[in-house]
């Protein structure tokens, strides 16, 4: 069986926990594993794995008249949704929506796929029951899974339940009563967010993947239903919204088959945002790309992004790092060879460039790449053809590529140790990713983005940190910069044993001494000659002062100096005080 199939029927237990169904079917349309929740959705007794094709073991209706499998494979869609409608074995109906993703082996081929199914009956009895007005219901949807917030006829948010709270960071306290698009932006509110619409012409609109923006910045997937409220009289008197959190299923898309997308990328920086603005148009040419950036940066996960967003991305990915291979092997791992080109190539071998025919190539570390092969690349560019090691027939190819450096390339060619007319071939599109330390305003977004991904790959409910882990981690330069990052809060998931990540969990090379260490009495009866000091700051005295009066406690004495707590940890480290 697939090793990505394998990886899938792993994950029944965690759906079953979020009370989602799980369905994974094989390429011959076999059903081969189904969790508790979708045999109860579904009233499936069937033995799996089994011999019958889904459309043989599932009612029709579960279908609802068309494979949205073979819809998302012709149309190159990572998943699609739908609403339907099924008896279930009480003979009631049942209201489901359903995710359908397919699957593709490491050669882009067709697999199989993942079916999650959602059961959404109560919430759509709620639906056709509530009122304006109810303050009961409101209760009651305060405390449902599915984030949901209402609108006056003019846009103002009404109500704004704990589960949209959770999703948005938002307070209640601080939307109500704001426009929605406001809050929201007015074109995620318009094109992803079509509430607006729906409160105009009151025509219910179900199973919407869109996004919204977090109060951090972060942009995060969700599938929407809308539906117009009505008066007792059947005026439209506003309008609700229920939201669905997708991040789990993008999360997985981005761990277990690599697709991932623009909701990887995250920060709120000018510098990151530059580059958000330009990814799209960047993605969707054929454009050669050229990324800059420190190591650590994301220039890989930069070019996955790129790549699943183009037109090539249901061909394949293929990389090469220029700077790990030796130069004596860098060449047939690139180009390929044919048989007996040299000694032992007893068979023709076909190269990483033809293996991404059709798809895209990424060179990482470029500026390690030696000049003869710089020569042949450049060939490549020019006429989309190149010679195998040994062959004497040109190979055609159709690849984008896309490279990659962590050294700037304008300085390898000042002192000759790149090719100018390359670079200037590579050099179509540019991006430049900043280190950490430049964006340092980023990093408590990208602290609970990383917290949240690497506990959804660990099978783990999501951890919280506490405000002195989040001031060390805020105070650290990050030198090997969003890897280092990742490795540090890893090691701190695995140690941390409860719901919250603390300073003692974090790598001993961040953590420094809790208290100052006792000052030595002077000895009684002797004369001793005290070392002198230069004097202390007024501002150091004072801190000093305050930190002893309060105890020791930070959060004590940022108030009494009308600080917060952060800038009072980087005044102590920028005085040596210890704490």
């Amino acid at each position: 069986m697939d090793k990505l199939l394998l990886s899938y029927l792993r994950l029944p237990q965690i759906f079953d926990f979020l009370s989602a169904g799980s369905i994974v079917i094989g390429k011959d349309r076999r059903l081969l594993s189904m969790n508790e929740t979708a045999r109860l959705l579904t009233a499936c007794t069937e033995k799996l794995p089994s011999d019958r094709t889904c459309r043989e073991i599932l009612d029709a209706s579960f279908c609802g008249g068309e494979c949205l499998l073979d819809k998302a494979v012709e149309e190159g869609r990572d998943l699609l949704t739908a609403d339907v409608s099924i008896a279930g074995p009480d003979d009631k109906k049942h209201f489901l929506t359903k995710i359908v993703s397919p699957l593709y082996d490491d050669a882009q081929e067709f697999a199989g796929c993942i079916v999650i199914v959602q059961d959404h009956s109560a919430f759509q009895e709620l639906m056709t029951r509530v009122r304006y007005e109810g303050q009961r219901m409101k209760n009651i949807l305060d405390h449902l899974e599915s984030g949901v917030l209402t609108v006056d006829r003019s846009g103002y948010i009404t109500f704004f339940n704990a589960a949209a709270e959770n999703m948005s960071e938002f307070r209640r306290a601080d939307v109500l009563g704001k426009s929605c698009a406001s809050l929201f932006g007015a074109e995620i509110f318009d094109n992803h967010l079509p509430l607006g619409q729906t409160v105009k012409d009151g025509n219910p609109r179900s199973g919407r993947e869109g996004s919204i923006c977090t109060k951090g910045g972060q942009r995060i997937p969700v599938r929407a239903n809308y539906m117009a409220l009505k008066n007792e009289n059947g005026r439209i008197t506003g309008g609700i919204a229920t939201l669905t959190d997708l991040s789990l299923v993008y999360q997985f898309n981005s761990e277990i088959k690599e697709r991932y997308t623009f909701y990887d990328m995250v920060g709120r920086a000018p510098s990151m945002q530059k580059i958000f603005d330009i990814l799209p148009v960047i993605s969707e040419s054929d454009a050669t790309v050229l990324i800059e950036g420190r190591t650590g940066t994301g220039k890989d996960i930069l070019t996955r992004v790129i790549h699943n967003a183009s037109l090539r991305k249901n061909r394949p990915l293929v990389k090469v790092n220029c700077a790990a291979l030796p130069e004596n092997l860098l060449e047939s791992e690139m180009f390929g060879y044919v048989k007996g080109a040299f000694t032992g190539a007893d068979r023709d071998k076909t190269g990483r460039f033809q293996e991404a025919d059709g798809g895209t190539i990424f060179l990482d570390e470029i500026g390690d790449l030696p000049l003869a092969l710089q020569a042949k690349l450049l060939t490549v560019l020019e006429d989309k053809e190149f010679y195998p090691l040994g062959g004497r027939k040109t190979v055609k190819v159709d690849v984008r590529i896309i490279s990659a450096t962590n050294v700037g390339l304008e300085k390898q060619v000042q002192e000759k140790n790149f090719r100018e007319d390359l670079f200037y071939r590579l050099n179509v599109m540019r991006i430049e990713l900043p280190a950490l330390r430049e964006r340092k305003e980023d990093l408590p977004l990208l602290i609970r983005h990383i917290l949240k991904r690497l506990c959804s790959k660990k099978n783990l409910p999501p951890k919280g940190i506490s405000q002195e882990a989040m001031e060390t981690l805020l105070n650290h330069d990050y030198p090997g910069n969003i890897r280092e990052l990742e490795n540090i809060l890893e090691h701190a998931i695995i140690i941390s044993q409860g719901k919250e990540i603390e300073h003692r969990h974090l790598p001993l090379s961040l953590r420094s001494p809790l208290m100052p260490e006792p000052e030595k009495p002077e000895e009684e009866g002797r004369d001793i000659k005290k070392k002198s000091h230069p004097p202390l700051s007024p501002e150091k005295e004072q801190i000093l002062s305050l930190l002893k009066e309060k105890g020791w406690n930070r959060g004590q004495t940022a108030e009494a100096l009308g600080i917060n707590r952060s800038t009072l940890w980087r005044k102590m480290k920028k005085y040596n005080i210890l704490s």
